[in-house]
């Protein structure tokens, strides 16, 4: 615009107007002097200050201070008592910072998401289930992870036919007993399959002490390092280099190769993609 008030003075402002794009009636507009914005005078029948305080004094009173300003217009009315109008008592609780819900209400309490941190190894695994296309059709193998979110170190780990809570009982009781995972130590999160909130796995991490967190029902990133991990891990990823299994872009079947780099990609110390420590948590169980 200063551009467009510039050429305008030595090329017309028509010519500059279509040279920068610039609306004529826009230009014109910023060249009118600034309007000096009017006062509004005063009402002859407005309230003086100590009619609005008391106006404020009655809607601040015991019996009035959850009440409506309407309610209680018609309540003073009904009294034969006339102080302003309902719209008056709106503007006077509005200069005061009170125009909002005057009932006593309960306020749902900020929420904030919990989280758990890990500042060391063996204090908190993440494990998770996914499923591997198998040799034929509508075949699967499921590779249970157990993964420690401090290292990304992959403590536990197990490919089974089938997903069931004695198998994944029998994977954790040997990976706390590997990893010499004393009373009271270790925090193990998972999402809410059938197989995470079974009774057998329940009762097999009370015994060894260890407890127990879920993610929050119906949120699908709580349980994010398990997740990434299967993603960098399956055949398809960018990070891995394997062929995508299944569909019309790759072939059917599981290789001897893809299992053994499955195996080496299970054994390593770390993966990468991840900096963070916190994992999101439901309750303890």
């Amino acid at each position: 615009m200063n551009a467009a008030l510039e050429l305008g003075d030595s090329a017309g402002k028509a010519v500059a107007c279509r040279a920068l794009g610039v609306p004529r009636a826009t230009l014109y507009r910023r060249m009118l002097p600034a309007v000096p914005l009017r006062v509004r005078p005063t009402p002859a029948r407005a309230l003086c200050a100590d009619e609005r305080q008391t106006v404020l004094d009655h809607l601040h009173s015991e019996r009035f201070s959850d009440k409506a300003p309407a309610e209680v217009f018609a309540t003073l009315l009904d009294e034969d008592i006339y102080l302003c109008s309902i719209r008056t008592m709106h503007r006077i609780l509005a200069e005061n910072g009170e125009l909002k819900e005057r009932r006593n209400q309960l306020r749902h309490p900020q929420y904030k998401k919990p989280e758990l941190l890990a500042t060391g190894p063996n204090q908190i695994c993440s494990w998770d289930i996914t499923k591997l296309l198998g040799p034929a059709k509508w075949t699967y193998f499921h590779l249970y992870v157990i993964l420690d979110i401090f290292s990304r170190y992959v403590v536990g780990w197990m490919v089974a036919p089938r997903e069931t809570a004695e198998l994944a009982k029998r994977l954790i009781a040997e990976t706390c007993g590997k990893q010499g995972i004393v009373v009271g130590e270790l925090t193990i999160h998972a999402d809410r399959g059938t197989s995470m909130t079974s009774k057998p796995v329940a009762l097999l991490m009370a015994d060894l002490g260890v407890t127990k967190t879920h993610s929050r029902p119906h949120v699908s990133d709580d349980n994010p390092y398990s997740e990434s991990q299967f993603k960098t891990l399956k055949p398809g990823s960018p990070r891995t280099g394997l062929r995508p299994w299944g569909g019309s872009t790759g072939p059917s079947s599981l290789s001897v190769s893809d299992l053994s780099r499955t195996h080496l990609l299970l054994d390593r110390r770390s993966l990468p993609g991840i900096t963070k420590n916190t994992i999101t948590a439901g309750s303890p169980c």
